[in-house]
């Protein structure tokens, strides 16, 4: 199937897991008809008609609290339409951290994973329409990545300058309940509304009503706070590094999954916002939050109006520029993104380990096969006649046998694999540590790089590589693994030899290693990006998360 093949897509959603939702969504809704049908609609509070001259304040919104709410909803478009194009590489969520196929509570693919051949993680990919996802396609992850963090680091600074101008004005009054009055009268307007009855509505510029201002509070104060913890969870420099990370969510998948229903509930939350905005007087709303004055002028609406035709065009700017000029996105995206992952991630070495009983069942395979004559021949052999080989600015150059590696220093772990496209696996591994070969070889004092090549190809052919740097191929927990499961590590997982960096993510670890080199820069290997997904899919040059 060609990378741009688009391919329909229905989610397909085991019910019962979200059974907790509906009981409580479905309760909510019989109770409010039994209340209009058996006591009648509840009371509505009256609101009088307040000006500038007989109100209090907190009254009107100011120029910051009006910019940043036009900037929040570029950014959450742009978080959306990357994200869902993230979401499409591995179209499956899952409440167990092994994600084993057919465990998962909601898929966006037709495809049941194939037993009777090898099927891949990266087949398992499906295409996204540009006109839905950043960039679209299929095999975009590289670009929808880069898009995404730039976004969520620009949507947290403009949420925080939002948070910071509600509280040193009295505008945080507005939308933080300060009375349990709040709640009953938040419901009385939950009964009109599910019973199709439109409540007198108080004038927004000056108050909400009590549902509004419990809305405007839960989106603030605990979707978006969810949004932002949930991220990292599914960053293995974190959650390999802090045991107690992992349990916030529970697991990475379920990190994942609650990421994924957040974004839900900023869709169904945008839907309710502007339906209620055109149904209780459209032309004044817009004047309030786009020029800040509360008349029913259409000068407001012209602007705002006209601002969404902005934000439609920087989305298509967006989609454009990223198929004109991917490796100027991919570059823009580590420049702003790698300093602040090197300052909140770089430090982390990895620690946590897993349990026997912890490991997956299932693994999923991915990379493609070994085609070379060489590594088949050797594989016949069962690899007796392999030979490693590692070289470049180092005093000891070496060539070492897969009997020779085994006779090593020989470490066991039990860790948490974290792909980038968003499954994850528990596996037992075994092998020698890189800080052992690196005793061995010795390192000139330039070295700042390891490069690992494959005997493998990438999936636009040509051998795959990957780098290190040499502080990340040093941390205790970095393997040469040649065992994994308690067995040695069979050829769809990377035979005779495999890294393993619990600090990264899985597609730095390459397969069916060939050669090690130190270097003291990785320019001068392909297109000079530091490995092959970086090279061809724009992937970023930093995985911690």
């Amino acid at each position: 199937m060609s990378r741009h093949d688009p391919v329909a897509i229905s989610p397909r959603i085991r019910l019962w897991t979200l059974l907790p939702v509906v009981i409580v969504l479905g309760g909510l809704l019989i109770a409010a008809y039994l209340q209009w049908i058996f006591a009648g609609l509840p009371s509505i509070p009256s609101y009088p008609q307040l000006t500038p001259q007989t109100a209090t304040e907190p009254y009107g919104f100011s120029v910051g609290l009006r910019l940043t709410h036009y900037v929040n909803l570029l950014f959450i478009i742009l978080l959306a339409r990357s994200g869902l194009q993230i979401l499409m590489d591995h179209p499956r969520l899952y409440w167990n951290v092994h994600c084993t196929p057919g465990s998962e509570w909601v898929r966006f693919t037709p495809v049941q994973v194939p037993l009777d051949r090898l099927y891949t993680a990266k087949d398992d990919a499906r295409y996204l329409s540009p006109w839905i996802g950043l960039p679209g396609g299929r095999h975009t992850l590289g670009l929808a990545r880069h898009w995404h963090f730039v976004s969520a680091l620009f949507w947290v600074l403009n949420g925080a300058i939002y948070v910071v101008l509600l509280f040193t004005t009295s505008h945080w009054r507005r939308i933080v309940p300060t009375s349990w009055d709040v709640f009953p009268q938040a419901w009385a307007y939950f009964v009109h509304y599910a019973t199709f009855h439109l409540p007198p509505e108080p004038n927004g510029f000056y108050q909400y009503n009590a549902l509004q201002q419990l809305s405007y509070f839960g989106v603030v104060f605990i979707l978006a706070p969810i949004s932002i913890l949930t991220g990292p969870s599914m960053s293995p420099a974190l959650v390999n590094r802090f045991h107690w990370y992992r349990r916030l969510p529970g697991n990475r998948q379920i990190g994942r999954s609650i990421h994924f229903l957040a974004l839900c509930g900023y869709i169904l939350f945008t839907i309710a916002h502007v339906t209620m905005v055109f149904i209780t007087g459209f032309a004044r709303n817009m004047n309030h939050i786009v020029i800040g004055t509360d008349n029913p002028l259409r000068f407001g609406m012209y602007i705002g109006l006209s601002g969404l035709v902005i934000l439609f065009l920087i989305n298509i700017m967006a989609n454009w520029s990223t198929w004109l000029f991917p490796r100027a996105i991919q570059r823009m995206g580590d420049m702003i993104v790698n300093p602040v992952q090197r300052l909140l991630l770089g430090r982390h070495a990895p620690q946590s380990l897993y349990r026997r009983q912890d490991i997956s069942p299932y693994f999923w395979p991915n990379g493609k096969l070994p085609t070379s004559s060489t590594w088949k021949s050797l594989a016949d052999n069962d690899f007796r006649d392999y030979r490693l080989k590692v070289y470049g600015l180092v005093d000891n150059p070496v060539n070492l046998s897969l009997a020779e590696l085994r006779q090593m220093a020989n470490q066991s772990q039990i860790t948490l694999h974290h792909c980038i496209q968003g499954w994850s696996g528990i596996a037992q591994w075994a092998g020698l540590p890189m800080a052992e070969l690196i005793k061995l070889v010795r390192p000139k004092p330039q070295v700042r790089a390891v490069i690992f090549y494959s005997y493998g190809e990438g999936l636009e052919g040509g051998p795959y590589y990957d780098s290190q740097t040499l502080d990340n191929a040093s941390h205790p927990q970095t393997l040469l693994a040649y065992d994994m499961n308690f067995k040695p590590l069979n050829a769809v997982h990377g035979a005779p030899l495999r890294l393993r960096v619990e600090n990264q993510l899985g597609f730095k670890m390459v397969k069916w290693i060939e050669a090690i080199e130190f270097t003291d820069n990785y320019r001068h290997v392909w297109q000079g990006e530091g490995g092959y997904n970086s090279d061809h899919e724009f992937f970023d040059t930093m995985a911690d998360i």
